[in-house]
């Protein structure tokens, strides 16, 4: 069949796998009885409930005789490694861009990735029917866009599509009618979209960019053949991305259409397929005919940018809620997570039972430890921290762009905020009662940050980053939190008599009938410093009968903290305790006594490593 091979990129939240499902119902490549979820893509749990894309997918629909392979990729900075690894299996991309909101952080980063690739681009303008929406200026930010990251003149002549996704509607002017559908948007692929330069008739050269996993068949390389004719059980030979050359029987090959991987006997070049048989195959390696070797360019992954330490946990409630909670199991199921996330890191530190997990994001990392924790894992993480690097002989630290967007009586606020985490303002506009400024500031200021951020601007701020590069780094002290936290100075059961008479020292994160350990963090302290507290007192009983009835204690709401505000939260002397039932903060040294010692030799600047 005649081939297509197309990338749908864009900003978190622009409608791409929204597209991706029109494009599906358009191309009719569902059965007449299949049932199709909204976003089918997102096939993983966390994915539907957050609403984004995480993992990069593929899938394939046939339209006028023609197979066209599209890759759904995530829009969120911590994912770009994604987005990084499938340029070399396409031929195109459709830049989505939302017709409200503009050009935003990622599609800067998205489109620069696919013009280094020297793809041929098409510009998607979606959301034209949404409240407010100006498609005419969103595609004067476009052609700004392309300029500023030097596109060639061939790119600058991208074709340009109004869409409405969600209504499965397409057109080449703004103004979309009720009978409009996806066909131009298919049609224009088609004939914008080259075809892949392949070879059928030459030596077969295989390059997964993805790694998937399969419980019968292990672990599967998806990529794109590019030269050559691909069969089951055909002997073939790996290069090593060490050089070395490894033969192995390819056992299945799969291919893609609609929302199915199918088994198929043969593949052929300019195809995209996924194969195994290789228990350790691995992105940009390279897999020929037996005797014919000739390995294709690596695929460069961006390095990770933070890192947080796992370890077991070591609280006096590990054991009673996890079902997976010894060393061996959790550092198979990080090995188990770096075969497919190739933007992860691990490193176990010694002998004892914890590790340095890098990744390109808080977010990155926060997935990875919510869905260890569906899985029944029981583990405990530190504060987030960012990957320092010696350039030259300077320090160095890892530098983002930053857009904010918050309304005009917010602006002073966040501001403020942003300068005092390092923050250099870069532009600032302001249209109606909106105001968006982009900053550049150091990524460790990113740390615990959105939490003040929304408090800043009440709720009605919106915020987005992009790793930019590696610089010196600055004197600036930040991501550390300005108030101390109530910490339990015994074991036992939170009382409504110990909480209501805590109230004024702070804010609580836990309710009455809780349990609670020695060192566990229930509650946010008015001051600076932490405050140790009784919160497992019952109220004395006397015999003496009062006429006044205080046996009814009204409590004021506690702040519930979610996985990601407590990451967001903790001190580099704090952990969060992770189970599949709970989330609790707590101090590392538990003992009050300890902690207490620790922290005078701490202010006297002696060595406190141990």
């Amino acid at each position: 069949m005649k081939i297509r091979n197309v990338a749908i990129i864009a900003h978190v939240d622009h409608g791409k796998t929204t597209l991706v499902d029109g494009l599906l119902k358009q191309s009719h490549s569902l059965r007449e009885n299949q049932h199709m979820d909204e976003c089918a893509m997102d096939s993983n749990p966390i994915e539907r409930e957050r609403g984004i894309t995480i993992l990069a997918k593929n899938t394939a629909i046939d339209y006028a005789g023609y197979r066209i392979n599209i890759l759904d990729t995530p829009g969120h900075a911590d994912f770009g490694g994604e987005v990084e690894r499938i340029m070399n299996m396409v031929d195109g991309v459709v830049l989505v861009v939302d017709a409200y909101e503009g050009t935003m952080p990622q599609t800067r980063f998205v489109l620069k990735k696919a013009l280094e690739a020297k793809i041929k681009p098409l510009v998607v303008i979606n959301k034209v029917d949404r409240y407010a929406s100006r498609p005419v200026e969103a595609v004067d930010e476009v052609l700004e866009l392309f300029i500023e990251l030097g596109a060639d003149d061939d790119q600058l002549e991208f074709p340009v599509i109004y869409a409405s996704g969600i209504n499965g509607q397409s057109s080449f002017v703004p103004e979309l009618k009720p009978e409009d559908d996806l066909r131009p948007l298919l049609d224009t692929i088609i004939r914008v979209i080259p075809a892949p330069a392949t070879n059928a008739a030459g030596p077969l050269r295989f390059q997964p960019s993805l790694l998937d996993y399969n419980d019968y068949v292990g672990r599967m390389g998806i990529g794109k053949i590019i030269q050559g004719t691909m069969k089951t059980n055909q002997m073939v030979s790996c290069v090593r991305l060490d050089g070395s050359i490894k033969e192995f029987r390819i056992q299945k090959l799969y291919g893609f259409l609609g929302l199915e991987r199918m088994e198929i006997e043969e593949a052929y070049a300019g195809d995209i397929v996924a194969i195994s048989g290789l228990p350790d195959i691995y992105v940009g390696e390279t897999v020929c005919n037996i005797g014919l070797e000739d390995p294709l360019p690596l695929i460069k992954i961006g390095e990770p940018t933070v890192q947080m330490t796992f370890g077991t946990n070591t609280s006096p409630f590990s054991g009673q809620e996890g079902k997976f909670v010894t060393s061996t199991k959790i550092d198979e199921r990080l090995y188990r997570e770096t075969q497919k996330d190739l933007a992860l890191r691990f490193e176990r530190l010694g002998a004892a039972e914890q590790w340095i997990v890098s990744g390109r994001g808080e977010l990155h990392l926060g997935i990875l430890i919510e869905n260890m924790r569906r899985e029944g894992y029981e583990f405990q993480v530190s504060q987030a921290k960012v990957i320092l690097r010696t350039i030259d002989g300077v320090q160095c630290e890892p530098f983002e762009t930053v857009q904010i967007d918050c309304p005009l009586e917010s602006v002073g606020a966040a501001m403020e905020l942003l300068g005092s985490r390092g923050g250099l303002v870069q532009s600032m506009d302001t249209k109606e009662n909106q105001t968006r400024i982009n900053y550049v500031m150091p990524s460790r200021g990113l740390i615990g940050f959105m939490t003040e951020f929304l408090t800043a601007t009440k709720g009605y701020g919106i915020l987005n980053h992009t790793y930019l590069d590696y610089r010196p780094m600055t004197a600036l002290n930040v991501g550390q939190r300005k108030l101390g936290v109530l910490v339990a100075v015994e074991e036992g059961l939170a009382t409504s008599y110990s909480l209501g008479g805590l109230e004024e020292r702070g804010t609580m994160f836990i309710d009455p009938r809780v349990r609670v350990y020695e060192g566990m963090i229930i509650g946010e302290c008015n001051r600076e410093k932490d405050l140790a507290v009784n919160v497992v007192t019952e109220k004395k009983q006397t015999n003496t009968r009062s006429s006044v009835k205080d046996f009814t204690v009204v409590l004021k709401r506690p702040r519930k903290m979610t996985l990601e505000m407590c990451l967001d939260y903790i001190n580099d002397d704090e952990l969060v305790e992770i189970t599949p039932k709970s989330i609790r903060m707590r101090k590392m040294i538990l003992t009050t006594d300890e902690r207490k010692k620790w922290d005078m030799r701490r202010k006297r600047g002696t060595d406190i490593e141990e």
